[in-house]
């Protein structure tokens, strides 16, 4: 969960799918889902609203006075900005909800317990303060374009059903006060602290120690998602601060959010990547701008990554297809171009000419790490770490036209087929100890 600078939106990460158990537990959340249910005239988008829901299909919820927000996924993928308004207390009526709270000191204590006691909703009717939302209250939003609630409105209100039995304060905000706020104001007409009661008294580190054998076990892990969770909306009411791109910054938490994913999957099947090499600061900057167009963002944040990686949106998008086709080993091989000598030299001219039979063998012109196909828009580039990579040149660019091999025969032979163009520079029979021939 995250807590803005003035406390005014809170925005709830993503909750899992709710399988097999209902969206209210407490009676006050119960409530909120009763006056959805009485408001809506279609039960079919209510329907809709409970799958998509139970689904886990609702992303990041953003709770401000007055109003909540979440995107919400169809069961095609199809993503939809849901917005539940609700009216605000207007100041009088704060000043006689927070007078009569003060009054009765078990309803601070409830508050701070998290919980809505029935008596404190009560006596707030009676001044004439209606915390909860009652018929025809929670007005629906959504660019689906749907007037009434639609599946994606009953959805983020199913959700949010939840949140309210972890925590009535989103209530509270809602209803246009922060939590903060709420507690300073009973602080200040009681005179006294708002928790009512001293610092606990810390337990001794021994003991604890000692009884962590009688302790239950801890609980299973939860399942992993099929899918990384939708990233927050940033699309809010709330301007974003100097220099603070919105789209940027979705844009980078779902790239995150899809990071995390793969490595949870990757420790739940116990399969682990290899380690990626240590970068200089400069050189990491550079790959971390190549691994993020690689995400395909839209075109503003492509054209800041160009822009910031001095590549421009051309050279930008040759770094992307070595990204794609090796990570970092790749890049390297795309930027570096390196003389090779002595025993790396050796080695890479005897696995030229085992590649092929002596009269097969394409011409080749070297320079540096680079062997160009005479007569042919063809290339092998030698990595440092002895794998051949294969290019080929479009529109007098060189472009990487495949994954790595040990073998310089099988690097040609994918420039052929990611070419489509048949038989090339190294046609001919090779050698069957060279492995695969082109």
């Amino acid at each position: 969960m995250t807590r803005h600078d003035d406390d005014t939106e809170r925005t709830f990460a993503a909750l899992p799918p709710a399988h097999g158990r209902g969206f209210a537990q407490t009676w006050w959340g119960q409530v909120w889902l009763k006056a959805l249910e009485d408001t809506a005239l279609d039960s079919a988008q209510l329907k809709a609203g409970r799958r998509l829901a139970r689904a886990g299909a609702v992303g990041a919820v953003s709770v401000r006075p007055g109003r909540l927000t979440a995107v919400v996924q169809d069961q095609d993928g199809t993503a939809h900005r849901a917005d539940v308004l609700l009216e605000t207390l207007s100041p009088g009526q704060w000043d006689r909800l927070l007078d009569m709270t003060v009054e009765r000191a078990g309803h601070v204590a409830a508050l701070l317990d998290r919980e809505m006691p029935p008596h404190l909703v009560e006596d707030a009717a009676a001044e004439g303060v209606e915390l909860l939302p009652g018929l025809g209250d929670l007005e629906p939003e959504c660019d689906c374009g749907t007037w009434d609630h639609c599946g994606h409105t009953a959805a983020l209100c199913y959700q949010l059903a939840r949140l309210l039995d972890q925590d009535p304060f989103v209530l509270l905000l809602m209803r246009g006060r922060a939590e903060t706020d709420v507690l300073a104001d009973i602080q200040s007409r009681s005179g006294a602290p708002a928790s009512g009661s001293s610092a606990p008294e810390g337990v001794d580190a021994a003991e604890a120690y000692a009884a962590g054998d009688i302790l239950p076990p801890l609980p299973a892990l939860p399942e992993l998602p099929d899918k990384p969770g939708a990233p927050p909306s940033l699309d809010t009411e709330t301007p974003p601060a100097p220099g603070v791109d919105p789209a940027a910054l979705e844009f980078l938490a779902a790239r995150t959010a899809a990071r995390a994913h793969r490595m949870l999957a990757e420790v739940a099947r116990g399969v682990f990547g290899p380690e990626p090499p240590v970068a200089g600061p400069e050189q990491a900057v550079a790959q971390d701008a190549v691994r993020l167009a690689a995400g395909d963002p839209d075109r503003d944040v492509t054209d800041r990554l160009a822009a910031g990686s001095g590549r421009g949106r051309a050279g930008l998008a040759t770094a992307v297809r070595a990204w794609r086709y090796g990570g970092a080993d790749a890049l390297s091989v795309l930027d570096e171009e390196w003389r090779v000598e002595g025993g790396a030299l050796a080695r890479a001219r005897a696995a030229l000419e085992s590649a092929w039979d002596a009269d097969e063998r394409p011409p080749l012109r070297m320079r540096g790490n680079r062997w160009t196909v005479v007569g042919a828009p063809v290339q092998l580039r030698l990595g440092r770490d002895g794998r051949w990579w294969p290019y080929r040149q479009e529109r007098g660019r060189w472009v990487p036209a495949g994954g790595a091999a040990q073998d310089p025969a099988t690097a040609l032979a994918a420039v052929e087929l990611a070419a489509g163009e048949g038989a090339a520079p190294c046609s001919g029979r090779r050698r069957p100890a060279a492995g695969p021939g082109c």
